[in-house]
């Protein structure tokens, strides 16, 4: 999740959904709220501890901290030096995980076509925004993480790119590689604030209309393929807070027509075989997932 999260366009939820551990991570984090105080006064902190689910918790979050950790430089040299085999890897990704989700979907109906169609035309229009520019102000860094956290926990919405379309990708990612107390301290509280409050609301809907909730996710997923597809061609540039030209609008070609504009290999086979990483990878996890529940 953490590795995901790390790139632009890809979500962590969509991670937690392939692994199987999406509605026990919505459960245990809708579990953080004042009824624990209470068990603690009355049973003690064990108890209060494995109401929420601490162990798996701390896992997780401990996991995803140190992807992000580790990987947010190796992520940032992929992006700018194998583009293509890294967008086709994710690609793959989000593909086969949607083909995952739809056969969760209990039952067919003209409603849920509505939410799937709802998913895909939410997702694009996000994806076809223009960025802003937020200055890296504490409140702006605060609410910068309240506002990715929800979407790193929605599956197809990626809270990297939220970041980036609000103009706070940069200044976050920088605060990572440098290490930067005060900004990754304002950025966490966001962080934890908005994940506390929409846990809640996405578990109360996957409780009482499940299957709708999940078709409205993975349109979002199909929504976002757009953005990941391999091979584009930069309209315009912005410059980032380093003085470096990075793109702003993208549009997407065909890998013979990126060969033309750009007198470079599309790498077609590197891609193709990247995106069949991909699915292998989520089918051996899915498969992993059916054996550990037997």
């Amino acid at each position: 999740m953490g590795a995901a999260d790390v790139v632009p366009g890809v979500s962590g939820g969509t991670i937690a959904f392939i692994t199987g551990i999406y509605d026990t991570l919505l459960e245990s984090i809708r579990r953080i709220n004042p009824s624990v105080i209470g068990i603690w006064k009355r049973e003690g902190f064990k108890a209060a501890f494995n109401h929420i689910n601490g162990f798996f918790l701390i896992a997780l979050f401990g996991g995803v901290l140190t992807s992000i950790a580790t990987l947010a430089k190796l992520i940032s040299w992929l992006l700018v030096t194998h583009p293509i085999p890294l967008w086709s890897f994710f690609f793959g990704l989000i593909l086969v995980s949607v083909f995952h989700m739809l056969k969760q979907i209990e039952q067919r109906s003209l409603s849920r076509l509505v939410f799937l169609l709802l998913g895909v035309v939410f997702a694009y229009s996000i994806t076809v925004l223009n960025p802003l520019q937020l200055e890296p102000t504490s409140m702006n860094v605060l609410l910068a993480g309240g506002i990715a956290i929800c979407a790193m926990i929605l599956p197809g919405i990626s809270g990297s790119f939220i970041l980036l379309l609000i103009g706070m990708y940069t200044p976050v990612l920088g605060a990572v590689k440098s290490f930067d107390i005060t900004i990754l301290a304002l950025f966490l509280s966001g962080c934890v604030i908005g994940l506390l409050s929409f846990s809640h609301v996405l578990s109360w809907l996957l409780k009482r209309f499940r299957d709708l909730t999940l078709i409205f996710l993975t349109g979002l997923m199909i929504g976002t393929l757009p953005k990941i597809w391999p091979w584009k061609e930069t309209i315009s540039w912005r410059t980032n807070s380093k003085g470096e030209q990075v793109p702003l609008v993208q549009h997407n070609l065909m890998p013979s027509d990126f060969e033309m504009l750009h007198s470079q290999p599309a790498q077609l086979g590197m891609a193709i075989l990247m995106m069949l990483c991909a699915i292998a990878l989520v089918l051996g996890l899915e498969k992993f997932a059916e054996n550990r529940d037997l």
